[in-house]
């Protein structure tokens, strides 16, 4: 008997992670972090949700005396970004960016949809004194939210749809981590960085060694992210710069690659914990008369939103369909032009990275506002694209 329970548990633990890998129910457990968040931070206890954001933990030893909230931030979001960084290489060696022709679209959109809202952003804040730090908040798509949200509504799409978004999303957060990298980065610390690198090193050549202990790259990803901490640049840096250092490619005698064993344990941690601990400190912002009408009023707030909602919309679809009318790049097979703009309109939910740059850019209360800015938005974006969505799908199940 004892013996067929330990037999069924490792199999329930299986079927739990892979229910966490589905775009739905990541997607439904961020939103209910998100959910909890500004209940909690909007209820009569909210003293003790700032309490315990704002609790110390850590050891004072090279800065890491973070607050709760900033562990999950600058902690939780380095596996969010490993994540990320492991399914970008992944792309780029074997999937469709790894073909420049299916490449170009979504790698051309995202840059679209990057530059355009930041454009947008800085006219609509222009004379405000933190228009300079806003245009960076519009610029990044959550992939989490973005495609819980096709695969709950577009369920008649094409398959080329989501291999769109997901590619356009992964690019799009690269360029947002970029944009924290080097804006955002503090007073760097050289040696510091220099022993980042070293780490970082160290880690590509045990790769191409072909190690495969756990027990020597558990310690050397946490050492890697102390550095890249303590160096000034964002710690989540630390969690892109592993996955993509990470082999992807199967060995003949593997029935895996290093990186698609790796995305596979650590994505359900990923969407299951890592992303919605974050929300939950992340989202808690104060929702009242005097907060939805600075959300009306406010130009910084207006820039965000309209740099999330239109901005987005415009720069994914405007330069896709330019590099199609150029002939620089084709839509992928069964993708139309109006299912085009279906899945641009995803775009604007900007959520996690945007949350983290609005952090990163503003002080304390302008950044409160910002992030009820890029929640209000991203809701926005989510409704009209799942309006969108459906309406695509119903005419994709009549043809």
């Amino acid at each position: 008997m004892s013996h067929r329970r330990k037999a069924r548990a490792p199999k329930a633990v299986a079927e739990f992670a892979r229910y966490l890998r589905t775009e739905t129910v990541g997607g439904m457990v961020l939103l209910a972090g998100t959910a909890i968040a500004l209940l909690w931070a909007n209820s009569s206890v909210s003293g003790s949700y700032a309490a315990l954001r704002d609790a110390e933990v850590g050891p004072h030893v090279l800065h890491l005396n973070l607050t709760v909230g900033d562990w999950a931030k600058d902690g939780l979001l380095a596996l969010f970004f490993f994540v990320a960084g492991l399914e970008l290489k992944r792309e780029l060696v074997s999937g469709e960016l790894s073909r420049l022709k299916a490449a170009l679209l979504p790698v051309i959109a995202a840059v679209g949809g990057m530059v355009v809202p930041a454009i947008v952003a800085v006219s609509v804040a222009w004379g405000d004194p933190r228009a300079g730090a806003v245009w960076a908040i519009p610029v990044a798509t959550d992939i989490a939210f973005a495609l819980g949200v096709l695969a709950l509504t577009g369920t008649g799409m094409p398959s080329s749809a989501r291999v769109f978004l997901l590619s356009l999303a992964v690019v799009d957060d690269l360029g947002a981590i970029l944009i924290i990298a080097v804006v955002f980065a503090g007073t760097i610390n050289l040696v510091a960085l220099a022993a980042a690198a070293t780490l970082l090193a160290l880690y590509w050549y045990l790769q191409h060694k072909r190690v495969t202990s756990v027990w020597l790259y558990v310690p050397l990803a946490v050492a890697v992210w102390v550095a890249v901490h303590s160096s000034g640049i964002h710690a989540t840096v630390a969690g892109v710069a592993l996955g993509l250092l990470t082999r992807v490619k199967r060995d003949p005698r593997e029935k895996e690659s290093p990186g698609l064993r790796l995305e596979h344990r650590l994505q359900p941690w990923s969407a299951g914990f890592a992303v919605p601990v974050f929300a939950l400190f992340a989202a808690g912002v104060p929702v009242n008369g005097a907060a939805l009408s600075a959300l009306a009023t406010d130009r910084m707030a207006l820039a965000v939103m309209i740099g999330l909602v239109v901005g987005k919309f415009v720069g994914i679809v405007g330069s896709a369909l330019l590099a199609v009318r150029l002939k620089v790049a084709v839509l992928p097979e069964g993708l139309g032009r109006r299912d085009l703009a279906a899945v641009a309109m995803l775009g604007g939910v900007g959520f996690t990275v945007s949350l983290l740059i609005a952090d990163l850019s503003l002080d304390a209360a302008d950044a409160e506002l910002a992030k009820a800015a890029v929640l209000v938005a991203s809701a926005v974006a989510s409704l009209l694209a799942a309006a969108m969505l459906v309406r695509r799908s119903k005419v994709h199940q009549e043809d």
